[in-house]
């Protein structure tokens, strides 16, 4: 999937004006880099288009301990959005992400992250 692709994909799902579809992908993957650890988020990168590869870069080699409302609250503040529209972005980044990589790299993202994070991605078909 490219990049502007991934972008629409965002907008359609989440739903939210283009501009806020950037934003909030930016900011759920520099909080899913923060969430994961070092090597797993550059896995992910390595499926992902090049401009959306740079906001993975993990700050440590650690994944950080925090659940799926800390989450909701960072991508809001990052993306300057409400906490609904941010929890509605990262249902629509990680059903997103779910469609542009591998089955594998899904479940291994998904094995990082707190069991209630598994309530905000639609079962496929």
């Amino acid at each position: 999937m490219d990049y502007n692709t991934f972008i629409d994909t965002i907008h359609r799902r989440a739903p939210v004006p283009p501009e806020k579809a950037e934003r909030l992908t930016r900011a759920t993957l520099e909080t899913l880099a923060e969430r994961l650890t070092r090597g797993e988020a550059e896995d992910l990168a390595s499926e992902l288009p090049k401009p959306l590869q740079e906001p993975l870069v993990s700050p440590t080699p650690q994944a950080e301990s925090f659940g799926l409302e800390e989450f909701i609250n960072r991508v809001s503040s990052r993306a300057d959005v409400s906490p609904h529209e941010a929890r509605e972005g990262v249902r629509a980044e990680l059903n997103t992400l779910r469609d542009a990589v591998s089955d594998g790299e899904f479940r291994q993202v998904m094995s990082q992250l707190p069991r209630d994070f598994e309530a905000l991605v639609d079962t496929p078909g």
